[in-house]
């Protein structure tokens, strides 16, 4: 299924790729990590399974990767990033009249959280690919304080090697957030959850948009 290249104006702009369903029962904002870009290779098969089973997909750039092809977000860029994640829901939600849904990998996935927690109304659920619960090796440092305020529901997709985050871990923190929630795990699978090298897991995206899927009904 082919996808048309989106590049809005405004500020922070909306850039990404969309995925247009015939059925366009929902639809879904989602976003990239630190280190990648709309063009990931999961985010690419997610979106094509998606609009596929009816569920239009935006794959869209943030802000921070907007300015510049490589590298890091700086810091003090990540509101400007959750600007430009509002602005991405705003423009799916100009696009059908059913449920929008917001979604990332990694830091885009911990935005996404930051941004319904401080805006409840504004998605109609989550999909959070390999959430960074803490830097490596600083399990300490969790990166949670804002789940008591995440009301919508939220399904989390864990690779049981993530550096960021073991499954206990993971489950510990989803009993902080008010809203409904279900974990995938992903067995033998780091922090891209199989998505690369010769290990690439074909078969993950099904599961993830099937499972994503029968959460949300």
């Amino acid at each position: 299924m082919g996808f048309e290249t989106i590049l809005e104006r405004g500020d922070p702009a909306v850039r990404g790729y969309l995925h247009r369903s015939s059925e366009m029962k929902d639809a879904l904002v989602l976003t990239h990590g630190a280190g990648g870009n709309a063009k990931m290779g999961l985010l690419i098969a997610l979106a094509e399974v998606f609009s596929a089973s009816g569920i239009a997909v935006l794959r869209c750039d943030l802000p921070f990767r907007q300015e510049r092809a490589f590298g890091p977000p700086r810091p003090g860029q990540a509101e400007r990033d959750r600007a430009g994640l509002k602005n991405a829901v705003a423009y799916m939600r100009g696009l059908i009249s059913r449920r929008v849904l917001l979604g990332g990998q990694s830091y885009g996935g911990r935005q996404a959280t930051m941004l319904c927690a401080e805006q409840p109304e504004l998605a109609d659920g989550m999909l959070l690919l390999s959430y960074p619960l803490h830097a490596p090796g600083k399990p300490q440092q969790l990166r949670v304080q804002h789940f008591p305020e995440l009301k919508i529901p939220c399904f989390f997709v864990q690779g049981t090697r993530d550096p960021f985050g073991t499954v206990e871990e993971i489950r510990a923190a989803l009993k902080l957030i008010p809203g409904r929630t279900e974990l995938l795990t992903v067995e033998d699978a780091g922090h891209d959850l199989g998505s690369k090298g010769k290990a690439k897991r074909e078969e993950l995206p099904g599961l993830v948009v099937s499972g994503f899927q029968k959460f949300l009904n």
